[in-house]
């Protein structure tokens, strides 16, 4: 998740009438993405700062992830519309947080939301706080937001055929969260990792260190050609896209290890850990500190 920071209160109006689709580039036939800002969720940017896309197979369509508000998913779905009149026949949400599921609610039946095992109830216990926390930075964005749990859940590993156009999802271990699924396609090789894979933006840790350590291991094996991250130029290179993210999390884990044999307290090790990182990552200063606390307190225990 990102933008978790909570704003002073903010009013919008939007008329339908300046609905306009969202941009989107097509990275590989039949592949569509959007690519949303570097930001913190704010009612200015309609919560679009998480990277959505959406694959065409023969009989029909399927959405990965919705955007951070319903004005975003509506403007997804007039995007789609513009390239293709084939039935909407999944969305995929590749893990819980606000940014990638506020959108759902803008693609209505037969649609049917697919998600890793763990997501129903992820959102049933953390979806009123979400919205409760996002009020004062997103204003009347989050009036038409509804939580959209998954009606198709994955426990490992899903095919879903959209007419001679495999998608591999795959649920993994708790590593950004505790909700992770990926989506390949199998046509194109194009890979939307969710917020498993961050580029430019800073990685934000929900979830576990050590498991995410894991998993790009993991990732790394897949056989792409392109991804989608969750932030973060889009396409971006594979596997060389997960690079900066490992070397990244592999300095705060080690950092937070090295911090707790030498006794230094949680509030003094989250200014510290991390910090040699700082230039190679976007949005630093809001997020290294608690990632810095996550990680500090995941290790203290190990």
């Amino acid at each position: 998740m990102v933008g978790f920071l909570l704003f002073r209160s903010v009013t919008l109006t939007y008329p339908q009438d300046r609905l306009t689709p969202l941009a989107v580039d097509q990275v590989a036939p039949g592949v569509y993405v959007h690519t949303g800002v570097i930001a913190l969720m704010t009612a200015a940017n309609e919560g679009a700062i998480a990277n959505l896309g959406f694959v065409i197979g023969g009989d029909g369509v399927a959405v990965v992830d919705t955007g951070g508000s319903v004005r975003e998913g509506r403007r997804l779905l007039a995007a789609i519309r513009e390239i293709t009149d084939k039935p909407i026949r999944y969305v995929v949400n590749t893990h819980g947080h606000p940014d990638h599921v506020f959108g759902n609610a803008a693609f209505g039946p037969p649609t049917i939301f697919v998600g890793h095992h763990n997501l129903p109830r992820s959102l049933a216990e953390r979806g009123p706080y979400y919205l409760k926390s996002f009020r004062p930075s997103m204003g009347s964005l989050l009036d038409d937001v509804k939580i959209v749990p998954p009606t198709l859940t994955v426990a490992d590993q899903m095919k879903l055929d959209l007419g001679h156009r495999p998608l591999v999802l795959q649920a993994w271990r708790t590593s950004h969260s505790d909700t992770d699924l990926t989506v390949l396609d199998k046509a194109s090789g194009t890979l939307f990792a969710g917020d498993l894979v961050f580029v430019r933006h800073i990685p934000v840790l929900d979830g576990s260190i050590r498991g995410w350590l894991k998993t790009i291991d993991d990732l790394a094996k897949i056989p792409a050609q392109r991804v989608i991250p969750g932030h973060g130029p889009a396409p971006s290179p594979w596997p060389g896209a997960l690079n900066d993210e490992r070397s990244y999390l592999q300095r705060l884990e080690s950092d937070c290890s090295d911090l707790i044999k030498r006794g230094v307290p949680l509030a003094k090790a989250a200014q510290i850990a991390g910090t040699s990182e700082k230039s190679h990552w976007e949005l630093f200063e809001d997020y290294n500190a608690r990632n810095a606390t996550a990680a500090y307190s995941e290790l203290e225990w190990q």
